[in-house]
């Protein structure tokens, strides 16, 4: 997969995840603008980047903003004439129930995920139509977004939004040649380094570089940042030209498209539906269809420690 003369645009890409996809698009051959909230981490990651023998230059901020989005896109432009590839990973974590959530902690995660990559997003594809070229946005997205969890209404939401986003502007954008897919990713990070079920295996892959073991690569298809990378180069290339306006699951040996939601069950009665009506009916239409929420808990085959 080569991306030579390529200009991507990576958000949160200092550490984690948007590093793991900075880099995989420089080691393709794309000139990378690499963006954290954190300016060390961001400078830090571009060094690492071109010490590689790629090519990269840091532009540290906090998406949400307009201004901020601007920016990046503008040094785009400036450093490399162009850009060709946005990549919308940054983001930030406020976990807590609905009824212990602060308007600041809804704010903040609503801000960072959901604003900032509609703010970068237009920024991008508004160069990306002048320049007339076609271009790649490729979001990223959550298993919470698609299925909900406990204790992250605020993220879970702007997720959604996100792969909502990407469905959205897969229609507004292909006269112009931009396709728009979102990366649904399972891999060890500081976020996901807390969950019970995992924690202890990326301790282990942390200290000694022990491997994640086969169940947990394959049936949850959970491994490092570096497995899920891959997607990113392939969104980004000519060869993806013709997807667009999907949600694409990776993680350790896995790979996975989600289903847009859709009506699963379907009842009819003439003269439409009363609140008795309905009552009478559910067990037996609607209710044998009734769908499951949350992301299933990690289960180890027997005999393998959880």
């Amino acid at each position: 997969m080569n991306l030579t003369g390529r200009v991507a645009l990576v958000t949160g890409a200092g550490r984690g995840l948007g590093l793991a996809y900075a880099t995989a698009l420089a080691a393709a051959g794309a000139a990378v603008v690499v963006n954290d909230a954190d300016d060390t981490a961001a400078k830090q990651a571009a060094e690492t980047i071109t010490a590689a023998g790629g090519t990269a230059v840091a532009e540290p901020g906090a998406v949400g903003s307009t201004e901020v989005a601007e920016r990046l896109v503008d040094r785009a432009v400036a450093e490399f004439g162009r850009l060709d590839v946005l990549l919308t990973n940054a983001g930030i974590l406020r976990d807590r129930v609905v009824w212990k959530m602060s308007d600041e902690e809804f704010d903040a995660v609503i801000d960072v995920h959901l604003r900032g990559t509609f703010t970068c997003a237009r920024a991008a594809v508004r160069h990306m139509r002048e320049r007339d070229g076609g271009g790649r946005l490729v979001l990223v997205g959550s298993p919470a977004g698609q299925r909900g969890n406990f204790g992250q209404t605020n993220y879970a939401a702007a997720k959604a939004g996100i792969a909502a986003m990407a469905r959205t502007w897969s229609m507004e954008c292909a006269k112009s040649g931009i396709t728009v897919n979102a990366i649904i990713p399972v891999a060890a990070t500081a976020m996901t380094a807390t969950i019970p079920a995992f924690a202890p295996h990326v301790a282990a892959y942390d200290e000694t570089g022990e491997p994640f073991p086969a169940w947990l690569r394959q049936a949850e298809g959970f491994g490092t940042a570096e497995d899920v990378a891959g997607l990113a180069v392939y969104l980004a290339s000519a060869e993806s030209a013709g997807v667009t306006g999907q949600c694409i699951g990776i993680g350790g040996d896995r790979i996975a498209l989600w289903s847009h939601p859709q009506e699963v069950a379907v009842a009819f009665r003439e003269g439409g539906w009363a609140a008795d009506d309905i009552a009478r009916a559910w067990p037996t239409t609607l209710g044998r269809s009734a769908q499951t929420v949350g992301i299933p808990a990690p289960q180890p085959p027997d005999g393998e420690t959880p």
